[in-house]
């Protein structure tokens, strides 16, 4: 029975037989009794619905569930929420762990970071790490710690161990960048201004910057796309800005490049950048200033004399090993060194990129620090260009981890964004964060007011680097840089307990590259150093 009346009448049109009875039951109640017109507008908006539904041909949930078929992508549409908020445990990291966001907000907010009853962590599970620590602690005066970077330049800049890594003015909105920069001034830390040049919502505040120029050659371009070393050098000379960054790739999705769509291309991003207002603004995959190493090294050290002597270096997200090693050969020919380099993981990237590019390309952070230090190390280069390092770095022990593995200072991009309220919603990439950073609504970004969180910028670098401090003192040394590898031990997959010394090669013997005997070393240097050549990005023959 029940069988015959579904095919008549399928259960699953329920919903929208009910709205149909109801609107003409409404229009009854109407003409006889003279009210219902809010039920004759309920009904027939939702007999209006479900007709709609019954008559589209894109979704085949709709045609067969008219009406209810919309819970289903309510539900979906609120999925992510649902999942961070009620099920997902503390430790949970995708990407981020509630414990990493709580961790942030606490600090930038200056309530207290502390936990009470014992970690949550499984410190038997495979993979769990910890720092030694020394009977004999040592005490230290200030949090503040610095290096040098371009000691031998004209202008050398004497920058923390952690800083705001690169975000474009387009991809965070005009509050979040100078909220950014306000709470850098205060804290005397630096700014990336990412990609999309230097802004006039990054002069507000005049906190230290870094720009960094990509193959899009914003705010130093000419109308093709081409480097203009006027521009370049009118925006390099700035005081404000303190060193100059070649991004080659980015974690996220290096390799890729990308577009801003016309629409979004407003008239501040257009006078930042230096292009048309309204048209689609290309970041190509590659440089068109140089094409070889040799290139590269050439337009490094043009930059750097065009800026007036400041500091100068370049970023990348580890690939090619033999790109890598191409470049550091170039270095050698040319005696042309970078003051610095920054090494992007394939974990980080705040802005929106390919599912494939995101989860599947490029080298994580660790392994490209490892290969970036160690190599230098191997050509005698080490002592003279600094490393810093992004992705995924929250927390002081983050900080201090990755200096033991070589770096010498940390970025920080979402680290940052937390701090200013980003709730990790991740809907960075369609206008509609709903916290104001990430977007260029200017009714949504309104809700982000700029000094209060500046205040918490300031408060989270402040207070990360004061329990950095804490660690440095508790390992018996005077500054993170004295961290090592066998500082930190890590859990393995059978139970053993072994230094990230005793794992990995993080101290190549120096020199080791420049003789012609590389039978001692790891695969990945006997196989790809060979086949680098200064004259080429291109694998040559060994």
């Amino acid at each position: 029975m029940l069988h015959m009346l579904d095919s008549l009448f399928p259960i699953r049109y329920t919903a929208m037989g009910l709205s149909v009875l109801g609107l003409l039951l409404s229009v009854f109640s109407l003409l006889v009794f003279g009210h219902g017109i809010g039920a004759l507008l309920l009904f027939g908006v939702l007999s209006a619905t479900g007709l709609s539904d019954l008559l589209q041909t894109k979704r085949s949930i709709l045609r067969n569930y008219p009406i209810i078929g919309r819970l289903r992508f309510m539900l979906e549409f609120i999925r992510p929420e649902i999942r961070q908020y009620f099920i997902e445990s503390d430790n949970e990291a995708t990407p981020f762990s509630r414990a990493q966001r709580s961790l942030v907000y606490q600090r930038a907010k200056g309530e207290s970071d502390k936990r009470p009853f014992g970690s949550q962590l499984d410190v038997h599970a495979q993979g769990y790490e910890w720092m030694n620590h020394s009977v004999a602690p040592t005490v230290l005066d200030s949090h503040d710690f610095r290096i040098t970077i371009g000691p031998n330049t004209a202008q050398p800049y004497s920058a923390s161990v952690f800083n705001i890594s690169a975000m474009s003015f387009g991809a965070l909105s005009a509050n979040a960048i100078q909220a950014l920069n306000a709470g850098a001034k205060r804290g005397g830390f630096a700014h990336d201004t990412g990609e999309g040049s230097i802004s006039v919502h990054h002069r507000t505040h005049g906190g230290d910057l870094i720009w960094e120029v990509a193959s899009g050659y914003f705010g130093c371009r000419n109308d093709d796309g081409s480097f203009n070393a006027d521009k370049f050098q009118a925006n390099a000379t700035d005081p404000q800005v303190k060193m100059i960054e070649l991004k080659l790739s980015q974690g996220a999705k290096p390799g890729h490049g990308g577009v801003l769509p016309g629409p979004k291309v407003t008239a501040e991003i257009a006078q930042a950048r230096g292009v048309p207002q309204g048209v689609d603004c290309v970041s190509p995959a590659s440089h068109s200033a140089f094409s070889t190493p040799i290139e590269m090294m050439q337009f490094i050290a043009r930059l750097r004399e065009l800026s007036g002597g400041k500091p100068t270096g370049f970023k990348l997200c580890i690939g090619h090993p033999w790109e890598w090693f191409a470049i550091v050969k170039a270095m050698l020919a040319t005696g042309i060194t970078p003051d610095f380099i920054v090494i992007d993981g394939s974990e980080g990237g705040t802005g929106a990129a390919p599912l494939e590019f995101i989860d599947h390309v490029g080298s994580p952070m660790q392994e490209g620090l490892l290969l970036v230090h160690n190599t230098l190390r191997g050509v005698n280069l080490r002592d003279r260009i600094k490393v810093g390092c992004a992705g995924k770095v929250v927390s002081a022990f983050d900080v201090a981890r990755l200096m033991a593995l070589g770096a010498d200072w940390c970025n920080s991009a979402r680290g940052f964004m937390f701090a200013l309220g980003c709730l990790q919603a991740q809907t960075c990439h369609t206008g509609s964060c709903p916290t104001g950073v990430a977007t260029q609504d200017p009714l949504r970004q309104r809700s982000l007011v700029v000094p209060d969180k500046a205040e918490r910028v300031y408060n989270f670098h402040q207070k990360t680097l004061f329990a950095l401090k804490e660690l440095v003192q508790a390992a018996g040394v005077n500054h993170p840089r004295e961290i090592t590898a066998h500082h930190i031990v890590r859990r393995t997959h059978d139970n053993r307990v072994r230094s990230l010394a005793q794992m990995i090669l993080t101290q190549m013997p120096a020199g080791a590259l420049l003789g012609e005997e590389l039978s001692s070393l790891p695969l990945i240097y006997r196989q790809s150093w060979p086949k680098a050549t200064a004259q080429s990005f291109a694998m040559g023959e060994a």
